[in-house]
């Protein structure tokens, strides 16, 4: 989730760091005190499922990564990685805290993508801890529909702004597998997929075929 923030040149002077495409920015399991707020460029987020790195994420500008850290004083769950050559603010517990009680505008700001990372972190999370690939690509088309607004469990058609290469990240997939599946799902009348759209044919479908696959693992 992005947000605009008019942050100032003043902010960049007092917390900008800036890493090259390629470069890490930091590893997954390693201590971690500091969250960023990302300027310009991309940044890739990926976690390691098995023996196999998989990529759970590309984060735009105005998006935040690295929060946990400031919110549970966990390790990371991830590593992050320059996808382009990126400017970032980076904050820490002690300067975080001086803009929560001199900046309240930004700090609210800040917050409410704060609660939106930590429940699409937790619904990634979800979606790898299904077996089936296609099932994966199923919820993270639930997913997808939930953060556009809609009640995923009510039986309407919904138009998705989103790419195959969107799903393939979301759900931590290749690209090519992934199109293998939306074109089953299409052969299905479950969807209709365009370049960059996608219509769901009945949400409530979808719904029901993941939620039954998870309550048959739970027990």
């Amino acid at each position: 989730m992005s947000v605009e923030i008019d942050f100032g040149p003043i902010f960049f002077e007092k917390f900008g760091v800036v890493f090259k495409k390629d470069e890490i920015i930091f590893c997954e399991n390693e201590p971690g005190n500091t969250f960023y707020f990302l300027l310009e460029g991309r940044v890739k987020i990926t976690k390691l499922i098995g023996n196999t790195e998989k990529i759970l994420d590309i984060l735009n500008p105005g998006e935040i990564f690295g929060e946990m850290a400031i919110l549970e004083e966990s390790p990371r769950s991830a590593t992050i990685i320059a996808q382009d050559n990126v400017k970032l603010l980076e904050f820490n517990k002690t300067n975080f805290e001086s803009i929560l009680s001199s900046k309240p505008e930004i700090a609210v700001k800040l917050l409410k993508v704060f609660a939106r990372r930590i429940y699409d972190q937790k619904r990634k999370l979800m979606i790898l801890t299904l077996p089936e690939p296609e099932l994966k690509i199923a919820d993270t088309l639930l997913i997808l529909a939930e953060q556009a607004g809609h009640d995923v469990s009510i039986g309407k058609s919904v138009k998705l702004k989103v790419t195959q290469n969107d799903i393939a990240s979301w759900s931590g997939m290749d690209r090519a597998e992934c199109g293998q599946i939306l074109l089953h799902f299409a052969k299905q009348r479950k969807i209709i997929a365009y370049a960059n759209e996608i219509i769901i044919e009945n949400l409530a479908d979808l719904y029901r075929m993941v939620n039954s696959r998870r309550k048959s693992l739970s027990r």
